[in-house]
């Protein structure tokens, strides 16, 4: 082969190279699921004897707040479902799990600090109080 064709050859398999390394090396790492159900009662200032189920909408006004480790810097809002239950993926790494507290709203369940680690799913449950008596 000619001195002449050798470099592009060198040059195209040299770029084909690094390509395939960084994409290596850039693959972000597996993240992790956090997930629940929140609950929240009671929902009538009297109870009745037959248990109201829980309105949509008092769920919608909930959130499930992640922060980072130090609960200083919000990562992410997670709503709930019609039935309570929610489910976000996380990177790999420490977290404090809180809600938006509506009215009266208390829970002995959070701030929660929790590991997320890579291909695991992590699993809390929240009970919320709405102080409704």
């Amino acid at each position: 082969m000619k001195n002449d064709m050798k470099a592009p050859i060198i040059l195209i398999a040299a770029l084909s190279l690094l390509m395939i390394l960084g994409a290596c090396a850039g693959t972000p790492k597996e993240n992790g699921v956090l997930e629940g159900k929140v609950s929240i009662g009671p929902i009538t200032p009297v109870q009745p004897t037959t248990p109201v189920p829980t309105p949509p909408e008092v769920y919608a006004a909930r959130k499930v707040l992640v922060y980072d480790r130090y609960h200083s810097k919000l990562i992410e809002t997670v709503s709930l479902d019609n039935n309570g239950y929610y489910s976000v993926k996380l990177k790999p790494g420490m977290y404090v799990v809180d809600i938006n507290y509506a009215g009266m709203d208390r829970s002995s369940d959070v701030p929660k600090t929790i590991e997320i680690e890579a291909g695991h799913t992590v699993q809390l449950n929240i009970s919320i109080d709405t102080g409704l008596r």
